[in-house]
């Protein structure tokens, strides 16, 4: 499988849907080896330790919490 592409102006390049497909991966890495560059696939590693996150609350619970965490920790409400 090969294909042509051309670099942007940026230095940008548009990876080809069945070579994208056949990678398996949105992260990749580049080296260069005996002068020519190679592209190589890097496996999600955050899927691995998905098991071990606790899930999250929506960011509006998650701010509340802190509010009222920072709240309590500075503001004596016990003698009013």
């Amino acid at each position: 499988m090969e294909a042509l592409v051309k670099i942007s102006s940026k230095g940008q390049v548009t990876i080809p849907k069945k070579f994208r497909e056949f990678l398996g991966t949105n992260l990749i890495k580049f080296k260069i080896e005996e002068g020519k560059i190679v592209i190589e696939p890097i496996k999600d590693v955050g899927g691995i330790f998905k098991k071990y996150v606790k899930k999250s609350l929506p960011f509006e619970k998650e701010r509340e919490l802190a509010w009222e965490k920072v709240a309590n920790e500075y503001c004596d409400f016990s003698r009013y």
